[in-house]
């Protein structure tokens, strides 16, 4: 491929986190069907849709993020 044409990215796999190339969102990859990817962000919230070829994946820094983001959630739930 020539400078300047956009390489496709797969898809993150389910279960690991991912970013909304549109909105910079991050989110957990729930599902992939056809051309979409079900997200839901990390600590919970409403999930969305994207389309496959606008997921990119989470770098480790934006995972790391993530993952504190969900044990905390995880730790203000009532027990």
């Amino acid at each position: 491929m020539g400078a300047g044409v956009p390489v496709p990215v797969p898809v993150s796999d389910v279960g690991a986190f991912a970013v909304d190339g549109r909105d910079g969102r991050v989110g957990r990859v729930l599902e992939r069907s056809g051309g979409q990817v079900r997200l839901r962000p990390p600590g919970g919230g409403p999930e969305w849709v994207c389309p496959a070829e606008d997921v990119q994946p989470a770098s480790p820094s934006v995972v790391l993020r993530a993952r504190v983001t969900e044990i905390n959630r995880e730790g203000q739930l009532p027990r």
